[in-house]
């Protein structure tokens, strides 16, 4: 079943899911070097509902967020590793500096994201909030992150 899936068709995909009674949680991030922290915390998220769906942010929102010599894998290929994970039902790329559009289409019933933010700091928790959803924060896995990664290779 798992998917990279275009965002056009996400808003149809969500209402098939929610007619077919199916609990969805939604996450997002950049995901550019796959770390253990990224594993356990995607597969928390697809264990708080039936179906995970991963919104990823484009190559253009990388290097927005992240600075010019990020990301280090294409989105295609950040989405094909995540699809290939047992945890990941769908992933999405998409090009804004937050979710909020993506949330917006998918309306998930869970939005997720790991310890290292606090609901308060999340840009895209009154959205989810007034779609009817709940934000959860995940456990954050100390010193594992795709910086520590990149500064770990320079040395």
């Amino acid at each position: 079943m798992n998917s990279v899936i275009e965002k056009s068709n996400l808003k149809a995909l969500a209402e098939q899911l929610r007619k077919e009674g199916k609990k969805i949680v939604c996450t997002n991030g950049c995901f550019d070097l796959l770390h253990v922290g990224h594993v356990r915390y995607l597969k928390a998220a697809h264990e708080l509902g039936d179906i995970l769906i991963v919104g990823l942010n484009s190559d253009a929102s990388v290097s927005k967020l992240k600075g010019p010599e990020r990301p280090i894998n294409s989105q295609d290929d950040r989405a094909e590793i995540l699809a290939s994970l047992d945890c990941v039902d769908y992933v999405s790329i998409f090009d804004e500096n937050t979710a909020d559009e993506f949330l917006k289409l998918v309306k998930p019933d869970i939005y997720v994201k790991g310890g290292d933010y606090a609901p308060r700091d999340l840009p895209e928790a009154p959205t989810v909030e007034a779609l009817g959803g709940r934000v959860r924060i995940l456990q954050h896995v100390p010193g594992k992150s795709t910086t520590n990664t990149i500064e770990k290779m320079k040395k």
